[in-house]
């Protein structure tokens, strides 16, 4: 969607994507946001809720199958597992994505973390579809006058040309992009609490032969899981920074983290978004 900044003020029911790497400050915005009369759609929440309910409590009940005493109550209906997945607490599905790698540190190995990875891309793009309902849902129903979408890190990753259309059409999209020290920061994180992260399965494979031929190890299980995300992580940081400036391009606009970082409120964030609408505008 592209708006002149006098079409953004007078849109009375403002729906917008925020689109960046898990970390830029999306969740914050979107949080500050809900305080003022808009709905918070996360996408990682919806995803684990919705498209991989079933598949995280499966994960969840096989590893309690595990425990002789929580197997037998398991077994008789004695206990029943439901996840308890918040807008601010998405463990279940990072838990559930999981890291490649040896399995006595808690690895997956190669076919089964490619299974889940594929879930995981056919729900983000799912739940991406499901933006229009919600909106509608967002007004009608809850009666809320605007609508964010907080989107999951990967979305760049999706290759589904349809999922964006259906964002570009109902929503405003706004790429958060990392500063520098932004982006150094992310990695030092990323290095202190590796956490399972989505890839697409072309940049896997190149990757994984890379660290296997890097660490001298001949296949997946030799790998250490979380020494696989660190070396990792700033490979992907740097393969999806083109991507979501080509979403960007083609369908929206361009803030930086140095400028979301000063946002204390709504007026902060709208005036951001007319800057960024003039300043495209005048390219």
């Amino acid at each position: 969607m592209r708006l002149s900044v006098k079409e953004f003020q007078a849109w009375e029911h403002k729906c917008i994507t925020l689109l960046g790497m898990s970390g830029v400050g999306k969740t914050r915005l979107a949080n500050l946001l809900r305080r003022h009369n808009w709905f918070h759609y996360s996408g990682d929440y919806r995803i684990g809720t919705r498209y991989l309910d079933e598949p995280i409590l499966d994960h969840i009940k096989a590893q309690a199958m595990q425990v002789p005493a929580l197997r037998d109550l398991l077994r008789t209906d004695s206990i029943y597992i439901s996840n308890n997945i918040t807008v601010d607490n998405l463990h279940p599905v990072s838990s559930f994505l999981g890291k490649l790698g040896n399995p006595e540190r808690g690895g997956l190995g190669l076919s089964e973390f490619k299974r889940r990875q594929d879930l995981h891309r056919t729900a983000e793009i799912a739940a991406m579809k499901d933006v229009p309902e919600f909106i509608r849902k967002a007004q009608a129903i809850y009666g809320y006058r605007h609508f964010v979408n907080d989107a999951g890190g990967s979305v760049c990753e999706l290759d589904d040309p349809e999922a964006l259309r259906v964002l570009a059409e109902h929503t405003l999209i706004v790429y958060l992009k990392a500063t520098t020290n932004d982006e150094q920061a992310l990695i030092r994180r990323a290095e202190r609490n590796p956490k399972p992260l989505y890839y697409r399965e072309a940049f896997l494979e190149e990757q994984l032969a890379l660290y296997l031929r890097e660490r001298g190890a001949s296949y997946v299980a030799q790998i250490d899981p979380d020494d696989f995300v660190r070396w990792m992580f700033p490979r992907l940081f740097a393969s999806r920074v083109p991507r979501y400036e080509a979403i960007a391009k083609q369908y929206g606009y361009v803030v930086s983290t140095a400028d979301t970082s000063k946002i204390d409120d709504e007026a902060d964030f709208l005036r951001l978004i007319e800057r960024a609408l003039a300043q495209t505008v005048g390219a």
